[in-house]
C-alpha cells in the first residue's frame, strides 16, 4: 500500500460514519462510550508501564522484589486490550489480509468482507458469551489467583466480558448498517 493510500484510509477512518437513519442513536451512543473506553484504556497502559518501572527499579536497584506488580500490569494490559477492541473495530482498525480484496470486484469485496462481519461476530458473541460464564463462575466461587497477593479474577474475566461485549455490539451495528445501508441505495 502507497503512502497515498495509506492517508486515505487514516482520512477515512477519521470522517464520522454515515449511519441508516434507524441506527444514528444507538451509533452516537456506542461512539460516545466506546472514546470513553479508549481514553481509559490508555491510561491504563501508562500505569501498567509506570508499575512495571516500579518492579525493575525496586526488584534490581533496592533488591527488594514484590509480586503484586506483574499481576496488575497483566490486569491492566488485558482489560485495555479488550476494552479499546470495539474502538479499534469501528475505524476497522484491525488486522487484515488486503491481498484479496485488492484483487476483487468492488461488489465482490463488499460481499467478502460482509461474510467475514459475520463470522467475526459470530466468534466474538461466543466469545463474550463464555466470559461472562468465567465472570460469574469467578464472582460465584470466590476465585483468586494463585500469587500471594490474591487478586479475585472476577476482576479480569469481567473486564474481558465487557470489553467482548462492546466488541460484539460494534460488529452488529456495522453489520446492521450495511445492511440497511444497502437497502436504502437500491
Amino acid at each position: 500500500m502507497s503512502t497515498a493510500e495509506r492517508n486515505l484510509v487514516i482520512e477515512a477512518a477519521a470522517r464520522p460514519v454515515q449511519r441508516a437513519p434507524g441506527l444514528r442513536v444507538v451509533g452516537a451512543l456506542l461512539d460516545v462510550v466506546n472514546r470513553v473506553v479508549v481514553v481509559v484504556s490508555a491510561i491504563a497502559l501508562v500505569v501498567a508501564g509506570v508499575v512495571l518501572t516500579h518492579e525493575a527499579v525496586v526488584r534490581y536497584v533496592f533488591r527488594h522484589p514484590a509480586d503484586w506488580q506483574d499481576e496488575m500490569a497483566v490486569f491492566l494490559l488485558v482489560g485495555a486490550t479488550f476494552m479499546s477492541a470495539a474502538w479499534v473495530q469501528a475505524r476497522r482498525g484491525h488486522v487484515a489480509i488486503d491481498a484479496v480484496a485488492e484483487l476483487l470486484p468492488a461488489g465482490v469485496d463488499r460481499v467478502r468482507r460482509f461474510l467475514a462481519d459475520i463470522a467475526s461476530l459470530a466468534f466474538c458473541a461466543f466469545f463474550a458469551w463464555k466470559s461472562w460464564a468465567l465472570f460469574h463462575e469467578a464472582w460465584e466461587d470466590g476465585m483468586v489467583t494463585q500469587s500471594t497477593w490474591a487478586p479475585p479474577l472476577w476482576i479480569p474475566y469481567s473486564v474481558m466480558s465487557l470489553g467482548m461485549t462492546l466488541l460484539s455490539l460494534q460488529m452488529l451495528l456495522q453489520i446492521l448498517d450495511s445492511l440497511l445501508g444497502s437497502r436504502e441505495e437500491a
